[in-house]
């Protein structure tokens, strides 16, 4: 296999979700591009992004799906959850009622992906230390308690962005591994 830059052992289909304003198009924007867009519009439907990652010797290509988080766009989003490898499940540190709807983020992406998606729970806003509203540990502990990863970030600063998005990729190499990810069928993203 030559290195190009278009070559690559597997693609992994990644959906974010979450309420709006929760700022999960520029968690995308800066994973993709390296950049913070401050003027970020919301989301209508669905927008998409990919870049090629490399795990364990693999390189790896994400697709992204960035989904609108308003509750009028929710069953037209809800048909982009088919097929997801991955789920970055985003609420913004400084608005508790973001983290409020989690369950019903988490039940949807239970519900519409298949058994070994891997969620993934974001506590965006991280630089936003002074205006936070919902603490580590209590996101944390619902993070534990619902078998997700979890980490805080921050899509202006990029802190922990790449983290994110590479963690996922991970564990979702690391089950196919494990022989938890059947490649052939079309619903394991």
């Amino acid at each position: 296999m030559s290195a190009g830059p278009y070559n690559y052992s597997y693609i992994f289909k990644y959906i974010i979700i979450g309420d709006m304003g929760v700022g999960k198009s520029c968690l995308l924007h800066q994973f993709t591009e390296k950049k913070f867009m401050a003027d970020c519009p919301h989301t209508i439907g669905v927008e998409f992004g990919t870049r090629i990652v490399e795990v364990s010797g693999q390189k790896i290509k994400l697709q992204i799906w960035d989904t609108a988080g308003q509750e009028r766009f929710r069953a037209v989003t809800r048909s982009y959850y088919r097929g997801a490898a991955g789920a970055l499940m985003v609420y913004d540190i400084t608005r508790r009622s973001t983290y409020n709807h989690l369950s019903s983020w988490l039940t949807d992406a239970r519900n519409l992906t298949n058994p070994n998606t891997v969620i993934f729970l974001i506590g965006n806003k991280s630089d936003l230390e002074g205006q936070r509203d919902v603490t580590y540990e209590e996101a944390k502990q619902f993070a534990d308690e619902n078998g997700l990863l979890f980490m805080e970030a921050s899509a202006k600063t990029g802190d922990n962005v790449e983290d994110v998005f590479i963690e996922t990729a991970k564990k979702i190499y690391q089950n196919i591994q494990d022989g938890n990810v059947d490649l052939n069928a079309a619903d394991t993203g």
